[in-house]
């Protein structure tokens, strides 16, 4: 193949979910995989899903396709401040829909999304030699935070670094989850419980704790028995005992976003382009919203516009840039607010995951936000 309409580097989840959305729209697609994961290097990436995500899926023919086991619902949300007695609680029960979020497990849901791209007429899997040598009116980039791609171009990814890192894990709690999320806002570290149905229906949990480096050194040092108690330390044994059921991954913890998104005949896409901190679950959901945004854009573009024309990518990218730049806020506000160890915002902060707790509209509003419906 010597020409394609879109190049797509990167084959990761928010790379095939481009790939085949453009191809629904009959554009001829070339797919860049991304390089191989390093051997034994643990994969327990789960992510927590909002309705217009689902949505997508669904719209690719993908969704359905998931196992029972890689798409848990939650029902419902406990999240904890760091005084006795703080918190909040949200449930689908109260909003008025099915669920919250679906909970997903990330290879799973790679190799469903794999599996269409294969058998798309449209889609064509290129190898790093071929995508080197391939014409291309647009490239849409896809690579991730780290992305080759964008770098060559000069793009600038201004990145301010937490200081923390996530150590993520799969879990196996000895009672019922109940399609329940717990998150623990304690200064200095963030900690939630994902419900999921895998290695144990019904009693599974993925882990993503954030924590200064220092102390994801420590973690990260101990032995399973020892982190499990770590584990039961922190959550005080709300969702029973906890045990290990995989290695342990971490990954260190920053916001960032390009100095541009879009150039003549390029755009940025997911992580290549913004990155939050994962406390509010909404990374990928970010990166799907790109890809459902830049295909509406391209879907009604003029018959005499090109893909390469940067007048068109920028409607992407108007459409895009607030709110990404709005939930980077958010994340950041919500990590810098907890993080304080000043006794008078601590008790600040835990009044008021109380009065929000009491305030359903406000509640309502702010799941709305979320879920985005």
């Amino acid at each position: 193949m010597k020409h394609v309409d879109v190049l797509v580097r990167g084959a990761g989840i928010v790379g095939q979910s481009l790939a085949l959305s453009l191809g629904r729209l009959g554009l001829q697609v070339g797919l860049r995989p991304d390089d191989p994961r390093p051997e034994g290097a643990p994969d327990v990436r789960a992510y927590a899903l909002n309705a217009a995500s689902v949505a997508l899926l669904k719209s690719l023919k993908v969704w359905d396709a998931l196992p029972a086991h890689a798409a848990t619902p939650v029902y419902d949300m406990h999240v904890c401040g760091d005084a006795h007695g703080s918190a909040i609680d949200f449930s689908a029960w109260e909003q008025r829909t099915g669920e919250l979020a679906w909970i997903v497990d990330a290879p799973v849901l790679e190799r469903e999304l794999g599996a269409a791209v294969r058998f798309s007429p449209h889609v064509h899997l290129l190898t790093a030699a071929q995508a080197d040598h391939v014409q291309a009116d647009l490239a849409a980039l896809c690579e991730g935070k780290a992305s080759a791609s964008r770098a060559a171009l000069g793009v600038q990814f201004e990145r301010h670094d937490y200081g923390h890192s996530a150590i993520a894990a799969r879990l196996v709690a000895s009672v019922p989850h109940q399609g329940t999320a717990r998150q623990w806002f304690r200064s200095p570290d963030v900690l939630a419980l994902l419900p999921f149905d895998s290695p144990e229906p019904q009693r599974s949990y993925a882990l993503v704790w954030s924590v200064p480096r220092e102390r994801c050194v420590e973690l990260m040092a101990l032995d399973d028995a020892a982190f499990a108690a770590a584990l039961m330390a922190a959550t005080e044994g709300a969702a029973g005992d906890l045990q290990l059921a995989s290695p342990r991954a971490e990954w260190p913890l920053a916001i960032a976003q390009a100095s541009a998104w879009c150039g003549p005949g390029w755009v940025l896409l997911g992580d290549a382009a913004h990155l939050v901190h994962p406390l509010a679950g909404q990374g990928l959901n970010l990166g799907l919203a790109d890809v459902a945004a830049l295909t509406r854009v391209i879907a009604a573009r003029e018959p005499w516009r090109p893909l390469a024309d940067e007048k068109l990518l920028r409607r992407y990218v108007r459409e895009r840039a607030l709110p990404t730049w709005a939930m980077g806020q958010l994340t950041d506000g919500l990590l810098r607010l907890f993080s304080q160890p000043s006794p008078a915002v601590r008790e600040l902060r835990n009044r008021g995951l109380g009065l929000v707790n009491r305030a359903t509209p406000l509640k309502r509003w702010l799941t709305t936000r979320a879920l985005d419906r």
